[in-house]
C-alpha cells in the first residue's frame, strides 16, 4: 500500500506530508490511521523536537473522503459506533493534540471540513496565498470536531467562530491572516521554505523546556491563575536541573551559541 501520509525526520523536525494529491488529500480510514500513526511515531522519538505538517499540492486537506466514509459500505458501523454511550474521539484528532512537541501547519491550499480542524489541532498555521480555509460540517448536516468546537473560538474569538460554523462560509488566506487564524501569509513557492526555517528556529531551542511550555498554554486554557502559578513554579523546579538550562547560562555567560542536548 502506497504511503497515504508521508513521513521523513530531518534535523529535528518530523515533516508529515498528507499524500492523496488526486482527491485533494482528503481522509479515508487507511489515510486516517497512518496520520494518527504518524504522529504517534513523533511523540515517541526522543530525536523530535518539533513537528511540520502539510499537503502536497495543489491542496492541504479537503476533509473526509466522502465517498467512502459517509456513502461507503462502512458507513453504518461508522454510526452505530459513534452512537455508544461513550463513543471516542477522533483518533488522529487525539494524537496531534496529544503531541507534545510545538506543531506548524504550512496550508498551501484548501483546508476545509476536517482538513480546516486539523490546522486547528496545531500550534502555529503559516499559509500560503492559495490557503482557503472553511468549517463545512453544517453543510453536510454535521457539526466539527474538536478543532472548530473549542480550538477555533481560541483563536479567533466566540463570535467569529460562530460565524464561520453556522454559516460554512470558505475563507481565503488574507481574511485568515486579519482574524489570527494564520500567523503569515506567503507566496506559494516560498510556504516550506518559511515553515521549514520557522521549525528549524524552533527545534534550536531546548527540547525539554519547548514541551513544558507547550503543556504550560494547555493548562493556561484549562485552569485558574493559581493553578496555573503552581505548575509553573514546579516545572520551573525541574527545569532549572537540567543541563541544557546549565548550557543556556553557561553560553550566556561565554557569549557564544547554546548546543542543547534535551537532557
Amino acid at each position: 500500500m502506497s504511503d497515504l501520509v508521508r513521513y521523513e525526520l530531518r534535523d529535528h523536525v518530523a515533516e508529515v506530508t498528507l499524500n492523496r494529491p488526486e482527491s485533494r488529500n482528503s481522509l479515508n480510514w487507511e489515510a486516517y490511521r497512518q496520520l494518527e500513526a504518524a504522529f504517534r511515531s513523533a511523540q515517541a522519538d526522543p530525536e523530535v523536537r518539533c513537528v511540520l505538517l502539510t499537503g502536497a499540492d495543489p491542496s492541504f486537506c479537503s476533509g473526509d473522503d466522502v465517498k467512502e466514509i459517509m456513502a461507503g459500505p462502512a458507513r453504518e458501523t461508522t454510526v452505530a459506533t459513534l452512537k455508544q454511550v461513550r463513543p471516542r474521539a477522533t483518533p488522529a484528532a487525539i494524537a496531534v493534540l496529544e503531541c507534545d512537541r510545538p506543531v506548524v501547519a504550512a496550508v498551501n491550499g484548501p483546508a476545509v471540513g476536517w482538513g480546516m480542524d486539523l490546522t486547528l489541532f496545531c500550534d502555529i498555521r503559516i499559509a500560503s496565498e492559495r490557503a482557503k480555509f472553511g468549517e463545512l460540517f453544517v453543510k453536510r448536516g454535521l457539526v466539527s470536531d474538536i478543532g472548530g468546537l473549542q480550538r477555533l473560538p481560541q483563536i479567533v474569538g466566540p463570535s467569529k467562530a460562530a460565524e464561520l460554523l453556522f454559516t460554512g462560509d470558505v475563507i481565503d488566506a488574507k481574511e485568515a491572516e486579519r482574524i489570527g487564524l494564520v500567523s503569515q501569509v506567503v507566496p506559494h513557492e516560498a510556504l516550506l521554505p518559511t515553515a521549514r526555517a520557522l521549525t528549524g528556529k524552533i527545534a534550536a531551542n531546548p527540547p525539554l523546556a519547548l514541551r513544558y511550555l507547550k503543556e504550560g498554554l494547555r493548562r493556561a486554557r484549562l485552569s485558574d491563575p493559581h493553578e496555573l502559578g503552581t505548575w509553573v513554579s514546579q516545572t520551573l523546579g525541574v527545569l532549572f536541573q537540567t543541563e541544557d538550562h546549565k548550557e543556556g547560562v553557561r553560553s550566556f555567560l561565554e557569549k557564544r551559541a547554546p548546543v542543547f542536548r534535551g537532557r
